[in-house]
């Protein structure tokens, strides 16, 4: 008996989730391997990025005391320069990883050194555990309702309305000094020193800035609500669950510490403009971006949830090429031509870079590479390898 068409489509796509292969997880402490064209890419062509990649080391110094002092440090004369830990990098290093397989893999991947902004998306990472798990009803809330009394961060007029989307989107335009750094300390706006404290003002959730004082005001009111070291959170939570080492550290600054509860706890930093945040090797690195490449989900528990994920997918409203604190995203394909619009990278200064792809479930860590154009061709020719 012939079936109806409708049955036999029915029943093809059956057989195909029946024999489809579950998502790999690795195990603590390994990462299976397959041979490139194994996961449908082309050899000569994943070859190819990586000797591009390895083309590209970012000639800046490798002692990042010195490559801040270069970049960042342009008000540090007048602010006390770095406050927390620094160490030298490793040459350009990285892993592909494709439909969770390991496919290719050079330099020093197993050296620990500073990731810079990629630690505000652990910082984020963070916060969205808290709002799971109702120490935050809403990231639309006033981040000073959830502050105990004597914690002054948000009780200044121009403070108390900021909320803690606004913390994660960088948009709050929190406005004081913190660990001795002003506000308009990172990356100071107007032409002499004598401009940098009278910026432009704006309301909160009015204007995108990139700015790690805002970002530690974000670190030490999570504290608050934690009220237990988010390092220790962090590798309860999340980075012991998905297998990570535990060489990995969460670094705050020598003057950034708190008494909680009796307990004296360091309020971590969400960068490294003056030293200090997550020192991680790429492999680490690659297991907390895979976290997110599968939804959140690792082995068959929701780490964390679709549902924040998405939110941190969401463009904010003055920046649409960002989301929460340290989204990148590509609409437009503005920031990577080269790459699918729905990709995402969490970016650390140097350039530290975790590519997301959940198109060609394509996973790349790639460390130290130069700035400029090097990062889109590269993530360009690694993309040009997937069969179609």
């Amino acid at each position: 008996m012939k079936l109806p068409r409708r049955l036999v489509l029915l029943a093809a796509f059956a057989s195909t989730l029946a024999v489809a292969e579950p998502a790999y997880f690795p195990p603590r402490g390994d990462w299976a391997r397959a041979e490139p064209a194994a996961v449908g890419l082309d050899p000569a062509r994943l070859a190819d990025a990586v000797a591009y990649a390895r083309a590209h080391d970012n000639p800046a110094p490798r002692d990042q005391a010195l490559a801040l002092a270069q970049s960042f440090g342009k008000a540090e004369p007048y602010f006390g320069g770095q406050i927390g830990p620094t160490r030298e990098r490793a040459a350009i290093n990285g892993l592909v990883i494709r439909r969770g397989k390991v496919v290719a893999e050079w330099g020093d991947t197993r050296r620990v050194d500073m990731s810079h902004s990629i630690t505000k998306t652990f910082l984020s990472t963070v916060v969205g555990l808290a709002w799971q798990q109702g120490l935050i009803k809403s990231t639309d809330d006033r981040v000073a309702d959830a502050m105990p009394p004597g914690v002054d961060l948000f009780t200044a007029p121009k403070n108390a309305p900021i909320t803690w989307d606004h913390l994660l989107r960088q948009t709050s335009d929190w406005q004081g000094t913190l660990w001795g750094k002003p506000d308009w300390a990172d990356r100071p706006v107007g032409k002499t020193p004598e401009d940098w404290p009278n910026r432009p003002v704006y309301a909160p959730g009015t204007h995108y800035k990139y700015n790690d004082v805002r970002v530690n005001v974000l670190a030490l009111a999570a504290l608050q609500v934690w009220r237990r070291p988010l390092p220790e959170v962090l590798r309860e939570q999340v980075m012991d669950p998905i297998g990570a080492s535990s060489r990995w550290r969460w670094h705050g600054y020598d003057n950034s510490w708190v008494e909680l509860d009796g307990q004296r706890m360091q309020s971590v930093s969400g960068g490294g403009h003056w030293g200090g945040g997550m020192f991680i090797d790429a492999w680490d690195l690659a297991r907390f971006g895979y976290l997110f490449l599968r939804q959140g989900e690792w082995a068959g528990r929701q780490i964390v949830r679709r549902e924040w994920i998405a939110q941190a997918r969401q463009p904010g409203p003055d920046n649409a090429e960002y989301g929460y604190c340290n989204w990148f995203l590509n609409p437009g394909r503005k920031a990577l031509p080269a790459v699918p619009e729905t990709s995402v990278t969490f970016r650390g200064n140097g350039q530290n870079i975790v590519y997301l792809d959940w198109e060609n479930d394509l996973l790349v860590v790639v460390r130290w590479i130069d700035n400029g154009p090097a990062l889109n061709e590269f993530l360009g020719r690694v993309v040009a390898a997937v069969k179609p």
